[in-house]
């Protein structure tokens, strides 16, 4: 067996892979990110090594996984240290990431969890736990108040699951002690992410904690953050080609495209990073960015999953070499865009995405992008879709969209092939057989799933009318000719 990465076999690396030269034993933590994942490795952390090259050694990060130990059980082994990939079509360029000082497994030891987020040192509060994470109705943006986990939380107060139940412990504790309150900067797809994780939060302490929750108000600051840069899974072949360019082992490297792009609202209190010096900007209002990110990359990304799980196209690059796919991108970029602010330019957006999308060297999984599909649709491609509605413009190509996942959602493709769904909230739902029922009857199912569709989508007819023509379309002549045929003036 080969030896690990490690801060001892660092030295053994090719001179071509960058390395942290600053001192990581002078480093203390500053912030704990709740939802570490690929995404967190292959974004914010990277920003923050930056800032730590820079000087700024108050600001290490305590990663936290609120489910699985497999980040944990990765990167600790390597003094928490792994590789970063950015690849494109001219190659690939290694970086090795130190600023993750610690990783925790928060069911394995939630007080230790509450004790990091106490820590007078940790000012800041990053989370990426994805749409679910957030233990909420998208479509009403309240709090799934039965949800087992919640209701553990409110027995347990001392060994939380939830995001809640963490923040509410530490927030009581840092109150007692005197500490400064936390900052919660949400770097999830969810439009205003930061003003929602208040609310949420909010309800939660009324229920839990109420004499806390006016505190919380004044106190916390949760400003809104956008994100941007596509991140597939780790495979074993890039493990492998890692590998073998380090010379050692990394358990868990990422792999990301080099653009990115990262808006923060700057409203910090007890400061920050100074992340503006790696290129994150910080503005005074986030949504126009956010809008345009969500529903034109998100939004499109979703649509391809659909249509890559229905016909068997494994990748984004994939499905985007089908020239059908391309022209159904482009009149779904063409509807999204009348939904943005004047404040950005969502047709060079557009621009930018089709090189993104094109990307050979990502190998970015439509059945990856297709997880939780049922809890991302509603802030992706929904939420624009009522605005086209409302103002009588053409939604035909979001409403395919719709349809496409819909489809999606059956147990075979279209070359008979199991379709694996990664979606525990679609998975509890008593979905259709849409091998056995009529299209129209499926569609009157699926409107069902208020989880999704809220209550208001399924009584406008004209949607309705328009959406079983479409999944018709995509049941009778396939995804490839339906995303053709239907869309035809």
């Amino acid at each position: 067996m080969s030896e690990r990465l490690s801060a001892k076999t660092l030295s053994y690396l090719p001179q071509s892979i960058e390395i942290p030269l600053y001192d990581r034993d002078a480093v203390t933590p500053g912030i704990v990110h709740l939802g570490v994942g690929a995404f967190h490795r292959a974004h914010q952390a990277v920003f923050i090594d930056d800032c730590l090259a820079r000087g700024e050694t108050g600001w290490g990060i305590v990663a936290a996984s609120l489910r699985s130990a497999d980040t944990r059980d990765a990167i600790e082994p390597q003094d928490n240290l792994y590789t970063f990939s950015l690849r494109d079509a001219d190659g690939e360029k290694l970086r090795i990431i130190g600023s993750i000082v610690e990783t925790i497994v928060a069911p394995e030891a939630p007080e230790t969890l509450i004790d990091r987020l106490s820590d007078p040192a940790v000012r800041l509060v990053t989370l990426t736990v994805t749409e679910k994470g957030y233990v909420t109705n998208l479509a009403s943006k309240t709090l799934l108040r039965d949800h087992p986990d919640i209701l553990h939380d409110l027995a347990n107060p001392d060994k939380p699951r939830t995001i809640y139940g963490f923040i509410l412990a530490a927030t009581q504790r840092r109150l007692s002690e005197g500490s400064l309150p936390l900052t919660l900067l949400s770097c999830d797809n969810l439009p205003s992410n930061g003003r929602v994780l208040q609310k949420l939060l909010l309800e939660y302490a009324r229920l839990a904690k109420p004499e806390l929750a006016d505190f919380i108000g004044e106190n916390i600051a949760c400003p809104c953050s956008m994100v941007d840069r596509i991140v597939p899974a780790t495979t074993s072949l890039d493990r492998e080609t890692i590998k073998a360019a380090l010379g050692v082992e990394d358990a868990w490297p990422v792999v990301a495209e080099p653009y990115f792009r990262f808006v923060i609202e700057d409203r910090f209190p007890h400061g920050r990073p100074m992340l503006e010096k790696s290129g994150v900007e910080f503005v005074a209002d986030v949504e126009p960015y956010e809008h345009m990110k969500l529903r034109m990359l998100n939004g499109a990304h979703s649509a391809i999953a659909a249509a890559g799980q229905v016909t068997g196209l494994a990748t984004v690059a994939d499905a985007w070499s089908e020239p059908a796919i391309r022209r159904f991108i482009d009149a779904y970029w063409h509807a999204v865009k009348q939904t943005l602010s004047a404040a950005v330019d969502g047709e060079a957006f557009a621009a930018g995405l089709r090189e993104r999308f094109g990307n050979p060297a990502l190998q970015h999984k439509t059945m990856q992008i297709a997880s939780d599909a049922s809890q991302k649709l509603p802030l992706r491609v929904l939420a624009p879709l009522r605005e086209l509605l409302a103002s009588k413009v053409d939604s035909r190509p979001l409403v395919l969209a719709v349809a496409l996942w819909v489809r999606s959602c059956a147990t075979i493709d279209e070359n008979g092939e199991p379709i694996t769904i990664l979606d525990p909230v679609f998975n509890e739902w008593d979905a259709p057989d849409q091998l056995r029922m009529e299209p129209d009857d499926v569609i009157d199912r699926f409107l069902g799933f208020t989880r999704t569709f809220g209550d208001d989508l399924p009584d406008n007819t004209d949607f309705v009318a328009e959406l079983k023509t479409a999944y018709r379309h995509v049941r009778d002549n396939g995804a490839l000719a339906a995303v053709s045929s239907f869309l035809k003036p």
